[in-house]
């Protein structure tokens, strides 16, 4: 945590790059390294230092000297509040060029990993309407800016949007959002307005109480659509004339579940899931691949950036049907099932039992039967006895969270001693580090970023490392 610190004025800091959480990077005409949230890669500015953290300084602009030749204006009016696309000032050219700096200085300048072949990053194809899946808060309490606060306005009012970041108890209400294609807005704004016709009430998180909690949408490129409702209270009273209100407004929603969480968190993913209408789930296509998605399916959320970003995984594999290949942390198994075609075998693991059903299911599915999946921590599953028994891999795939790789699982793949292993990232600086670690047997042939999160921070990563020979440097 950033220590506080009397706040002081840096004058003329010049930006130059993109940070973590949205935020640009620069330095001070006396060398401070300083982070600032609103700026961007190009601006030279006035910053109010807040707290130091790490060596550096955490502030906000007060005063602009000079505007990066990037900036464009954003698309989005909730984007000043909202806080969801920091980058919609920047343009999306600028973003990817950044992008692709981010990875190259995360692993070459910090992680000081030898790539052979820093290939391009693949931009977006589409930097709007790119997600199948949004989630959105009910609350009875209006975040308000800070010109709304100066007029006393209340905050007391039904909305249904974003948390803003750190503000658990207090949602800003969202009329249009560019991150998910119709009809979600049409299924938003229709929701928020039956729940205050039929007289519901919205979640107060403060005093953990109100009806309504939160909804889900997933809209599939097939023209399906799943919506999930969260009640606070088990009343169908209240609840299923609500529902059956929803689907005669909205009769495009394939399928309609529900759950109940009385928690004090907003997590979904521990709770049973109750279908009211539909089948359960909605059918997606990625590439050659059929999915079935529930509510509670661990799924890429921009679909048709996933088909590039497996596309590439598969010629970095670059199989030739004779394989035993290995993927870590398999999820409902998408790479595994996408790759399974081109190699003999195909064997995943996973820590979540339900996604390893949703692999089960999808192999099914697809007729896919030289798949295999195992439920169960990675670093627990994955040892000599387990390659013994599977064999041992010619190709090793691994997609691990954002923090990584386990130590026990680095040290395994170096004793396996896969010919090749292809690593996809979603954090370049946790793979960095991972990378170092594995450049004892390994060299990294090539590395290529693909952009699934236009005008945010997030950047997916691919590489291919290759065993070296005996004696090889």
């Amino acid at each position: 945590m950033g220590r506080r610190r009397k706040p002081q004025l840096i004058p003329k800091v010049t930006f130059t790059g993109m940070a973590d959480k949205g935020r640009s990077v620069g330095r001070s005409e006396e060398g401070q390294v300083i982070f600032a949230d609103n700026t961007a890669p190009g601006d030279v500015a006035d910053v109010l230092a807040l707290r130091k953290k790490k060596g550096s300084l955490m502030g906000v602009p007060q005063h602009f000297h000079h505007y990066s030749e990037d900036r464009v204006e954003p698309f989005c009016q909730h984007y000043d509040v909202c806080g969801g696309c920091q980058w919609q000032h920047l343009s999306y050219e600028a973003q990817a060029r950044h992008k692709q700096k981010v990875v190259e200085d995360a692993l070459q300048r910090i992680g000081k990993v030898q790539v052979e072949a820093f290939l391009p990053i693949i931009p977006a194809g589409r930097i709007q309407y790119y997600r199948n899946k949004l989630e959105y808060s009910f609350s009875n309490k209006r975040w308000l800016t800070r010109e709304e606060i100066n007029s006393e306005a209340s905050n007391l009012e039904n909305v249904l949007g974003f948390h803003r970041a750190g503000a658990f108890d207090k949602v800003v209400d969202i009329t249009h959002c560019w991150l998910q294609e119709e009809p979600s807005n049409e299924l938003r704004n229709g929701i928020k307005r039956i729940a205050i016709e039929q007289g519901l009430s919205f979640h107060d998180a403060r005093e953990h109480q109100g009806l309504l909690r939160q909804v889900m949408f997933r809209i599939t490129t097939l023209g399906e659509i799943l919506v999930l409702l969260s009640f606070h209270q088990d009343d169908p009273s209240r609840t299923h004339p609500f529902m059956n209100a929803l689907l005669e407004a909205f009769p495009q929603i394939t399928t309609l579940c529900y759950c109940i969480n009385t928690k004090l968190n907003d997590f979904l993913y521990d709770l049973d899931m109750a279908p009211y209408a539909g089948k359960g789930y909605v059918d997606e296509q990625l590439g050659h691949v059929r999915f079935k998605v529930g509510p509670k399916s661990f799924f890429q959320t921009n679909t048709y950036q996933g088909k590039l970003l497996y596309d590439l995984a598969a010629e970095f594999a670059d199989l030739k049907g004779t394989e035993n290949v290995y993927d870590l942390y398999t999820g409902i198994g998408s790479i595994a099932l996408y790759l399974a075609g081109n190699c003999r075998q195909v064997v995943g693991i996973e820590e979540i039992p339900e996604a390893i059903e949703d692999a089960r299911a999808n192999a099914a599915l697809n007729g896919i039967t030289n798949a295999r999946f195992y439920a169960g921590d990675v670093k627990d599953i994955l040892t000599l006895e387990f390659a013994t028994e599977h064999g041992r891999p010619d190709l090793l795939v691994t997609d691990p969270p954002r923090a990584g790789m386990h130590p026990k699982v680095v040290d395994m793949l170096l004793q396996l001693e896969s010919p090749r292993i292809v690593y996809v990232s979603c954090n370049p600086a946790t793979q960095a580090r991972d990378l170092q670690l594995l450049s004892v047997k390994y060299r990294v042939q090539k590395a290529r970023p693909v952009d699934m999160f236009p005008h945010t921070h997030h950047i997916e990563n691919v590489v291919l490392l290759e065993l070296r020979n005996e004696g090889q440097q």
